[in-house]
């Protein structure tokens, strides 16, 4: 009876996992209403064991996404490993304007860790060979519901209007199509998300969907081995 419901907790669970995509990064937590925590932590166990998901840090997991021109599995997606963090106790977290340029590949800088502001303890996470850190702030309201548009967006102010290149649009709209090109649909979901902010940010991030479209900004991503793996919305 045990091993049944096993078996069916982890069709589930598999199902899950391959619909939110490589690159999804969650906790038995995302599975609670699954079955017990017994049972869960097994079929993750067993998961784990198969290669069909990857153990990155106690008690978390990722889906990875794997570069066919490194043959080989990518890093963590560190904004989905912080959004499973949160959703796994329950924090309001924001990016940070750097986090949000290392995440989408833009600072020249190999980063080594990750910062995130939340309404919760001031933590650091090992991921890997990557730190993820909150700090507990004051959150900025953002008024934006997707982890995508905040990323964008953050990204975008960090870099100011004066210093935004074409170039650096083209990294954002590769990290958006990195498992192909925005359909028309998550497109104008992004759009709608981001239309209140500032003027010159919303225009940026247009050109960004736009370019997130088209196939041929999944260049840079084969091409830069460095980039890391994305999510979309």
């Amino acid at each position: 009876m045990s091993e049944n419901i096993n078996k069916s907790i982890e069709k589930q669970i598999v199902s899950r996992v391959y619909g939110n995509g490589r690159g999804w990064a969650f906790s038995r937590k995302d599975f609670s209403l699954l079955g017990n925590a017994e049972h869960i932590d097994k079929v993750l166990s067993r998961l784990t064991q198969k290669g069909t998901i990857r153990r990155i840090a106690r008690g978390l997991y990722d889906y990875p996404k794997y570069s066919k021109w490194l043959q080989q599995s990518l890093g963590p997606d560190m904004d989905q490993v912080a959004h499973a963090l949160a959703r796994k106790f329950g924090w309001n977290i924001q990016v940070t304007g750097n986090a949000a340029l290392n995440i989408l590949g833009i600072s020249t800088q190999v980063p080594t860790r990750f910062t995130y502001l939340s309404d919760g303890n001031s933590k650091t996470y090992q991921i890997l060979d990557q730190e993820l850190s909150f700090k507990k702030a004051k959150l900025t309201h953002l008024n934006v519901k997707y982890p995508q548009s905040a990323l964008l967006v953050q990204a975008i102010d960090a870099l100011g209007e004066k210093e935004l290149t074409d170039e650096q649009l083209a990294r954002m709209a590769a990290y958006l199509s990195v498992q192909g090109p925005l359909s028309k649909n998550q497109q104008q979901t992004l759009a709608k998300d981001t239309q209140y902010v500032t003027s010159w940010i919303q225009n940026a991030v247009q050109r960004v969907l736009q370019l997130a479209t088209e196939s041929e900004t999944q260049v840079i991503n084969r091409t830069e081995p460095q980039v890391m793996d994305k999510a979309k919305p």
